[in-house]
């Protein structure tokens, strides 16, 4: 059984990426929120935990057992990259998937000035730590079908916009085989 810890687990990506989850019946999931009424549609398969990743006490209760985390989250990124990894550290999870955003490493060829500043600095804490991770760098979300190129940290980005499914699709992956993985930064676009 992997126990996987949904952090954001309200986010419009997460509530494509827990129906993609909950299909493996060796996956159990815990999804923390700040209300948990926002994911009651998943409360009879899943456990549901309010709080906020702010606070470190209950960041570390939630994550207590867990074996996986998974962090699509918006709003203050920098103190939420450290709680997190500092819990996962103290908690001794096996691995973090962490989602960020295309345009990082400037490598989209655009000037996307400050916008991205969070999710460079979030980004950077994950990748100057000594946990496992991968951070999934997506284009734009959308409801498109599933059908997705990746690139790696280094290479020119492909593709303006993802859907949300071929993300979920990614992230499924990964939990199946997260050494293949490890401490990656992973681009996905639309081919």
């Amino acid at each position: 059984m992997k126990r996987i810890l949904m952090l954001g687990a309200s986010g419009s990506l997460a509530q494509v990426v827990i129906p993609r989850l909950l299909e493996n019946p060796h996956h159990q999931l815990t999804l923390f929120v700040r209300n948990k009424n926002s994911v009651q549609q998943f409360a009879d398969r899943a456990t549901v935990i309010e709080g906020d990743v702010l606070d470190l006490d209950a960041l570390n209760t939630a994550m207590r057992g867990q074996d996986y985390v998974y962090a699509g989250l918006s709003g203050s990124l920098e103190p939420m990259a450290q709680n997190v990894v500092e819990a996962v550290q103290e908690n001794e999870v096996k691995h973090l998937i962490w989602i960020s955003s295309m345009g990082i490493y400037n490598e989209t060829g655009e000037n996307h000035g400050s916008i991205l500043d969070p999710y460079k600095k979030s980004a950077q804490i994950i990748e100057n730590s000594t946990i496992s991770y991968t951070i999934i760098r997506p284009a734009w979300f959308d409801n498109g079908t599933m059908d997705y190129v990746l690139t790696q940290k280094g290479e020119a980005f492909k593709g303006r916009a993802v859907s949300r499914a071929s993300i979920a699709d990614l992230i499924g992956k990964i939990f199946d085989n997260p050494n293949a993985f490890k401490q990656q930064s992973i681009g996905i676009g639309r081919v």
